[in-house]
């Protein structure tokens, strides 16, 4: 709607702000403040109130589950604002799937949209058209950005590089990005397989590496589940495999394929066999029950109750 539409006709249109970065460090030339302020300034030479300001920071444009995004269009249904203004569109969506749908949603609640920077207006055909072209556009940013993504990933990959900060257990990421065996390290890794083939029981591993105080790469204490990624990773045996390359490198082994291969059919001997899983361990089992008795007692106690025997 025009401004003088909206002038000589002395209704009021209400507008609500959206602005997003997409990391705590926004490298983009808009930070959020910058954004809200583009947003108001195009409001107010419209003549539209600006009623809400929704700020997403850190957070993805791949996906509409972000906190603020979601609370503002709950104030869409309620008829909270006439329209929704951000500085450009990347930073208010980018899934064209979803862009389509929540422009035809606001739509049905007779809610526009707005870009400061971009042709947008979804109130008139024309706006509409160009709305989903730009959209297309950035659906297709998006793919040429992850195509990218995918290519670098894979380039490292096939010189036996790391493609993140976070080496698994057993190794040191180098200057140039490639893995180099932390030595202690590879001894807990070692321990490991030795643990679960004579245990049989993963739980079991991380309870005795736990009453031990050995600690996971991150500093947490184990559980099954770190245990089982140990236990499967085959980047132990020397088998790299990251976005889609897959090489062998023999510095990387750790483990030797005997032992190796025991541990994987201990591992999956409960999906190919008609095995029985083994009972908890005497010590485990006592350590268990003295917690769920400590747990029992403290509520007793919380609650200042005494029992009569």
């Amino acid at each position: 709607m025009a401004v003088e539409e909206e002038k000589s006709s002395g209704s009021l249109t209400f507008a609500a702000i959206y602005a997003r970065t997409s990391s705590p460090n926004q490298k983009f030339n808009y930070s959020i403040k910058e954004q809200v302020r583009q947003c108001w300034d195009f409001c107010h030479q419209r003549g539209w109130i600006v009623k809400y300001v929704f700020i997403d920071e850190a957070q993805s444009g791949g996906t509409v589950e972000r906190p603020k995004f979601q609370l503002m269009l709950q104030k869409a249904e309620e008829g909270e604002f006439n329209v929704i203004v951000f500085w450009k569109l990347d930073r208010f969506c980018r899934s064209l799937v979803d862009l389509v749908n929540i422009e035809k949603m606001l739509r049905q609640w007779n809610i526009g949209l707005c870009s400061v920077t971009e042709f947008i207006d979804t109130t008139t055909p024309v706006g509409r058209f160009n709305f989903r072209n730009l959209a297309s556009v950035a659906e297709l940013e998006r793919e040429l950005i992850g195509e990218r993504a995918r290519l670098g990933l894979y380039a490292l990959a096939r010189e036996g590089k790391w493609p993140n900060p976070h080496p698994p257990l057993g190794y040191d990421k180098d200057e140039d990005g490639h893995l180099t065996v932390n030595l202690a390290e590879a001894e807990l890794v070692r321990r490991i397989f030795q643990l679960y083939l004579k245990y049989k029981s993963m739980s079991h591993v991380a309870y005795l590496l736990n009453k031990e105080g050995a600690q996971t790469k991150k500093g947490k204490k184990w559980n099954a589940r770190a245990i089982k990624d140990v236990l499967a990773n085959s980047l132990y045996v020397g088998e790299y495999s990251v976005a889609g390359a897959s090489i062998h490198v023999e510095e990387y082994r750790i483990i030797d394929d005997e032992t190796f291969n025991a541990a994987q059919k201990l591992r999956t001997r409960f999906t190919s066999e008609k095995s029985e899983r083994p009972p908890m361990l005497p010590e485990r089992k006592m350590e268990q029950i003295e917690k769920i008795i400590s747990k029992y007692r403290e509520a007793l106690r919380k609650h200042n109750i005494t029992l009569g025997f």
